[in-house]
């Protein structure tokens, strides 16, 4: 089973671009996205992370259901639902400002007892470092997910407004980065992590870490890059015939990454850190068809794996 553990919230985006417009209440956060992602692409998927018991806690159950998620966390927590308000710039890319509850709203103990026994990959939500008692809980799970064998992958997602104390979540961060095997950042990820080194450098220092064998930096509309420990490669986005809105793009590239990998035999270790760059160039082509058409949507909705297969065929 592939685990993804992490925050789950309400998106509150705008439904136009008029100042002060209504605010439409859409489930969302970056590991819920991955997860959902990762079930429609035909991956046993569970997700780790509390469900609050109010109305909002329903309006996350019903995609993760409908997506066939595993919710591992059965009992719903009475904290409120963990919220974000999300703003668009005239790229219609997706800021956010958070109201924090029932995603942390965990135990050490629930955690660790709600992990399967069997872990082929686990990967950790962007939220873990930003509170040093989170990241304690977060980190033992971690460990227990290599112990059970597992892959680890980051997706980094800096959200630098939840960050109060910045030396400690770069260490904490750090320590997380230590572990994984895939790390994934966004373009404004590394801007904000490593001001004024290259994106190739900062690649190389990931390389460099215990236990990295791939990353993947993000773009924006200028695609993504890969690096293994022998190539790079570039690939271009998927522009649907029709564009909603950017957001869960990337937590829809890495679903799609992290899926192909794995039909690939890539997602082991040790195998990571080999692929070439037409390999490297495959796997970003089959993320950014998973990315392209979820931005065919409003709001983070990631398409079936039949529909990445029809785009594929077509091109």
């Amino acid at each position: 089973m592939f685990v993804v553990g992490g925050e789950s919230l309400i998106d509150l985006v705008p439904v136009s671009s008029a100042p002060g417009a209504e605010r439409q209440a859409i489930a969302g956060g970056s590991p819920f996205n991955c997860a959902i992602a990762l079930a429609k692409l035909g991956n046993p998927t569970g997700f780790l992370c509390p469900i609050s018991q109010d109305e909002h806690g329903d309006l996350l159950l019903a995609p993760l259901q409908a997506a066939g998620v595993d919710v591992l966390l059965k009992e719903r927590v009475p904290e409120p639902t963990t919220k974000a308000i999300v703003t668009f710039n005239e790229k219609m890319q997706a800021s956010y400002v958070f109201e924090r509850g029932a995603d942390h709203a965990f135990t050490r103990e629930g955690l660790l007892s709600a992990l399967p026994g069997q872990v082929e990959l686990y990967q950790v939500g962007g939220f873990a470092p930003i509170l040093p008692e989170d990241a304690e809980k977060w980190m033992a799970v971690v460990k227990a997910a290599i112990g059970r064998g597992a892959t680890i992958s980051i997706d980094i997602n800096v959200r630098e407004k939840l960050v109060d104390d910045e030396d400690g979540y770069r260490q904490r961060l750090s320590d997380f980065l230590d572990l994984a095997h895939v790390i994934k950042l966004s373009e404004e990820d590394h801007e904000w992590l490593e001001p004024g080194v290259t994106i190739e450098e900062h690649a190389q220092l990931l390389l460099d870490r215990p236990n990295c064998e791939l990353v993947v930096v993000t773009l924006g509309e200028h695609g993504s890059r890969a690096f293994s420990n022998v190539a790079n490669a570039q690939a271009g986005i998927y522009a649907p015939p029709v564009f909603g809105d950017t957001v869960g793009a990337g937590d829809s590239l890495m679903a799609g990454i992290l899926t192909w990998l794995n039909e690939t035999g890539a997602l082991k270790l040790g195998k990571l850190g080999t692929l070439d760059a037409a390999a490297l160039r495959t796997t970003l082509r089959f993320g950014a068809v998973v990315a392209g058409l979820n931005c065919a949507e409003k709001g983070c909705k990631p398409p079936t794996r039949a529909q990445v297969d029809a785009v594929l065929a077509s091109s």
